[in-house]
């Protein structure tokens, strides 16, 4: 069985983008002759088959009249089932799917939870990666353990103190793209920002702003061995601050894909040394599996990491365009690795009952 599934949606600040990846997936796939799934998470957490050829404006208003309910069961029978007659539900085949969910559960590790409970081979991070790709403070944590140069990033608290002027860039500790990102001029600002931003309230993290900085990024895939792209050097808005969102993702007709970049960088050939170096490295330390974009930042004082994005916008399809890479092979080969993954398994070692023999009435545990 060879029939892909793309996953796509989520309940998530990056819902709509995360349907736009889907759908040039879901697109590429078909047109290379694959019978594909297309699965679709809704704002509230129900997931849904809809037809292939469905378009993005069919989502605007929100649930497409096409749309189907399935559901999702873990354990021995895992997979997704859509409902038959007699209240009996068929078991959907797929071999893998895409997931092209971005933020939120879709990125910080839950959806492939669930997947792995439910025994459902599926292309991007594993769980554990996407937790520490998501979260801001610990793969900065991370990178400052194993002597990477990485910003010194700070938590913000009502205590925090931080020994240098600003401005200040601060982001959501849990977020996935440019939502919630701004630049202040002040701790007291960034402090008070976080008790008025909606996005920024499960965490927010905050880190010296580079205005001098240039934005270095590149991209791996690790099948069917592990390769880095060419690197690109976006190009800042006119006004010289940060991408925003709309900058990313509402300009052009193909967001990221059209905007103004270098690629490939016009680098020191020390420096573009020096950043492969560290981008191995990252690939080992983030757990990094299919696809993904590792953000650097560089000016006169030294090279930096600054983020990874485990489930880039449109899969990074256009760093493996440049390489001559067409968008159904690179989906192709994702799919393929993780067909050839095995599925996550869950060891019992030791749960073998005897504490449970031993211990008598539960009352004496209490007592």
């Amino acid at each position: 069985m060879n029939r892909p599934a793309v996953c796509f949606g989520s309940p998530s600040p990056e819902h709509d983008i995360s349907i736009l990846t889907g759908l040039q997936a879901v697109r590429a796939l078909s047109d290379a002759g694959n019978e594909v799934v297309a699965l679709y998470w809704s704002k509230t957490g129900n997931w849904f088959q809809v037809p292939a050829d469905i378009e993005p404006s069919e989502f605007a208003e929100g649930l497409p009249r096409s749309a189907q309910p399935i559901s999702i069961q873990i354990g021995d029978n895992g997979g997704f089932y859509k409902p038959g007659k007699r209240g009996k539900q068929s078991l959907i085949d797929i071999s893998a799917v895409v997931v092209c969910c971005h933020g939120g559960p879709g990125e910080d590790g839950s959806l492939q939870a669930m997947f792995d409970l439910a025994g459902i081979r599926y292309t991007g991070p594993s769980q554990q990666g996407a937790a520490i790709g998501m979260d801001k403070l610990a793969f900065s944590g991370t990178m400052e353990a194993a002597g990477i140069a990485s910003l010194p990033l700070h938590l913000v608290t009502d205590d925090l103190a931080i020994d240098e002027t600003g401005p200040f860039i601060i982001k959501p500790r849990f977020g996935g793209s440019s939502i919630g990102i701004e630049v202040v001029d002040d701790l007291t600002t960034a402090k008070a920002l976080v008790k008025t931003q909606p996005l920024l309230r499960q965490g927010a993290v905050i880190q010296k702003y580079l205005s001098d900085a240039i934005d270095l990024n590149v991209s791996v895939r690790t099948y069917p061995e592990t390769t880095l792209s060419a690197v690109e050097r976006p190009l800042r808005p006119e006004d010289g601050g940060i991408y925003s969102y709309a900058d990313k993702y509402l300009t052009g007709s193909q967001g990221m894909a059209s905007a103004p970049r270098e690629l490939p960088a016009e680098l020191p050939p020390n420096i573009e040394g020096e950043l492969r170096t560290i981008a191995d490295q990252v690939v080992q330390l983030a757990m990094v599996r299919s696809v993904a974009r590792i953000d650097f930042l560089w000016n006169a004082d030294g090279l930096w990491v600054n983020e990874i994005n485990t489930i880039p916008g449109s899969l990074s399809w256009y760093f493996w365009s440049h390489e001559g890479i067409s968008f159904d092979q690179l989906l192709t080969e994702l799919i393929q690795e993780a067909v050839e993954s095995p599925a996550v398994t869950f060891q019992t070692d030791g749960a073998d009952g005897t504490a449970l023999r031993d211990v008598g009435a539960i009352s004496h545990k209490l007592a």
